[in-house]
């Protein structure tokens, strides 16, 4: 291209792409906002127990999915992907991990274990890295061993902390980092909200029954309590779903450095709630525990900046070479 025309084509294109990185922000920042402010609204919902809140988060997630698809005409493409096996039967292995990755979760807000859980989602991407060489033998790079080796030893120091095992959280990370390699299988075959229909409607059986047993056992909340209760308990399908739309969103817009920092907003905030609004015990072992977690997440921040900015560099030779 002459240069005349890059000049001149510069000032049109740099606005939108700054605007597009900003409603990227937005979209990032609003759902892991959501997904930081969860043990809140789970604690809303007592005195449901954590099965029926599951169970009705996976029905309204499933009611909710289907509204979006007709808002947005999109049963025909979803009606495609259903003749797709492979897909349908990989949706449902991540149906069973996100399923194990809800239950944990809630069952750790409403037995007062919010720090443990933000803690899973904190060591969630060490985890990731760590399956990449286990599952898809993957290489690592020298500072992402050393970050491993770090959150290892964070482990070790948090489960003599806790005088056990951290085991909520290990769960949550572990679900959460296999649920994202099992997604990655489809790519991006699968959408967001036809991801989400998939995994709910194989999950519909477990939550009917699920439901059944509370009510035969403790007794189903919904519509006894309030009708504000019996409105959050239906939005459970709207919290679910709304910020894996923004994320979806979020993830065409912004680079995955901006993706990699601002992941770290809702374990941050899941933090706070649990020390400063619920008031968890947080004893110095369980502080030291935890300043070395985000030392391996500092590790793996400065190692990701550094190889994005290495591949820019190589991008920008390769472009030089062939001009």
């Amino acid at each position: 291209m002459p240069q005349s025309e890059t000049s001149q084509s510069e000032p049109v294109t740099a606005k939108p792409l700054s605007e597009h990185r900003r409603s990227g922000l937005v979209y990032a920042i609003s759902a892991y906002v959501l997904w930081g402010i969860l043990p809140i609204y789970f604690l809303s919902l007592v005195p449901a127990s954590a099965w029926e809140i599951v169970a009705w988060r996976v029905l309204f997630s499933l009611v909710f999915c289907a509204i979006l698809l007709t808002v947005t005409r999109k049963w025909r493409a979803f009606g495609s992907l259903l003749l797709n096996k492979r897909v349908v039967f990989t949706m449902g292995v991540a149906g069973a991990l996100i399923y194990v990755n809800w239950q944990t979760y809630v069952l750790a807000t409403v037995s007062g274990h919010v720090v443990e859980a933000a803690l899973g989602y904190f060591i969630n991407p060490i985890v990731t890295v760590f399956l990449g060489v286990l599952v898809q033998r993957e290489k690592l790079r020298v500072a992402q061993w050393v970050a491993v080796g770090v959150s290892v030893i964070a482990v070790v120091v948090l489960a003599i902390g806790y005088g056990s095992m951290p085991w909520i959280a290990l769960i949550l990370a572990f679900s959460f980092g296999l649920y994202g390699l099992i997604k990655k299988r489809v790519g991006g075959a699968v959408d967001a909200v036809s991801g989400l229909t998939l995994e709910t409607m194989w999950l519909t059986p477990v939550a009917i029954v699920q439901l059944v047993v509370v009510g035969a056992t403790v007794g189903v909340t919904l519509g006894t309590v309030s009708v504000w209760h019996t409105i959050a308990l239906v939005g459970t399908g709207v919290i679910t779903a709304v910020p894996l739309l923004f994320f979806a969103a979020a993830s065409r817009r912004l680079p995955l450095v901006y993706m990699g920092f601002i992941q770290y907003f809702a374990p941050f905030i899941q933090f706070l709630v649990g020390v400063v609004v619920l008031h968890e015990a947080m004893p110095p072992e369980r502080w030291f525990g935890f300043a070395i977690v985000w030392f391996a997440l500092l590790i793996l921040c400065v190692d990701m900046i550094v190889a994005s900015r290495s591949g820019r560099k190589a991008a920008e030779l390769d472009v030089a070479t062939v001009e």
